[in-house]
């Protein structure tokens, strides 16, 4: 039971990541970057799922 808690931990660790990275990749202004990464760093789950469906995104780079 440790290893899947263990497991379900990194995976949620890298989803945080992408969406700190994702987040400082976007357009926004730096007040609304700086409250998303804490939203997203005080409640890693619930932060991460609020920013998954209602979060700024990355600038899409055109070729």
């Amino acid at each position: 039971m440790v290893e899947i808690a263990g497991l379900g931990s990194l995976i949620l660790l890298v989803l945080n990541v992408w969406a700190f990275v994702s987040i400082i990749g976007s357009g926004t202004s730096t007040g609304a970057k700086v409250l998303w990464c804490l939203l997203v760093l005080i409640l890693p789950l619930v932060g991460f799922v609020i920013w998954f469906f209602a979060g700024p995104r990355s600038q899409q780079r055109t070729v």
